[in-house]
């Protein structure tokens, strides 16, 4: 019972002091890419004691959905007061939290050349943050999350550098088979997906979470833990649901959550505690 009253008077004093804490948001910080050949923004996240410290801090990469920009996990998401909280409670540890724009690339490669995102991503942006930030540099301490557009990005940087993080969190991420591939390439993303993947499934193929999921080797599987969550009532829970059977079929370490909730920032919202806490069970795993 003492125990329980002393959690209770903790979690209280955060709840008040998350609107004192003396966390710091760079919104909207612009670094030039020669890969994109123009500025790329992206919002940052300093938890409190960053700046009276010479620590190294955890990293994670916390992506936006579709027709959003790199400050919607701020201003609609209320990462900020969200994340003081859960490093206070200790349910989090401190960590640098960065969330790049992404515009509508669905963070790939676009199959023509031209847009070469994810290039720029892991050649540029992420050296950046290690280069400007303390910023810890290696995978045990770097994780990745987003939702939607970003829950995919997520789950795709991990199948595409499995070398690079040590977690991933997608939330209610925008997971295809085939078949809905090819009726949004033909009907509701059209010029879009037209734009990004070419004709027909070949460079989709090479993007496809599911498709790679299925080929993974049963004895070289990726060393990621990864976090799951989709809402009851959200368009996309068939995909994610078919990637969580794929991976227990693989026999891929995983959590799968499907909670009462929509394709929503308040369902999001609700998440991002069980995303902070996630990612730091692996960093503190690795400490």
């Amino acid at each position: 019972m003492k125990n329980k009253i002393i959690l209770f008077l903790v979690l209280c004093f955060c709840f008040n002091l998350a609107g004192f804490a003396q966390s710091t948001v760079h919104e909207s910080v612009k670094f030039q890419s020669k890969k994109l050949g123009k500025e790329v923004s992206y919002s940052i996240y300093l938890p409190d004691g960053y700046n009276s410290s010479e620590r190294y801090y955890p990293v994670l990469y916390l992506l936006h959905g579709y027709t959003d920009n790199e400050t919607m996990w701020i201003q609609t998401g209320q990462m900020q007061e969200i994340t003081d909280r859960a490093i206070c409670s200790d349910q989090a540890v401190p960590m640098i939290v960065v969330m790049p724009d992404a515009w509508d690339t669905w963070y790939i490669n676009q199959y023509d050349g031209k847009v070469p995102y994810e290039d720029m991503f892991f050649e540029e942006l992420i050296p950046h943050i290690e280069k400007t930030y303390r910023a810890r540099s290696n995978k045990e301490f770097r994780a990745i999350a987003g939702l939607s557009m970003g829950g995919y990005g997520s789950f795709l940087y991990t199948l595409h550098h499995p070398d690079m993080f040590s977690a991933c969190a997608p939330l209610s991420a925008a997971i295809f088979d085939d078949s809905v591939m090819e009726r949004r390439q033909a009907e509701s993303h059209k010029d879009l997906f037209g734009r990004l993947f070419g004709p027909g499934l070949d460079y989709w193929h090479k993007n496809s979470v599911l498709k790679m999921l299925s080929e993974l080797d049963k004895e070289n599987l990726p060393r990621i833990r990864y976090y799951i969550d989709c809402g009851d009532q959200d368009g996309l829970l068939d995909g994610n649901f078919q990637a969580h059977k794929i991976m227990r079929e693989k026999g891929m370490k995983h959590e799968f959550r499907v909670r009462g909730g929509g394709h929503t920032w308040l369902y999001w919202r609700t998440a991002l505690p069980n995303v902070l806490e996630f990612v730091s069970g692996a960093f503190r795993r690795n400490q």
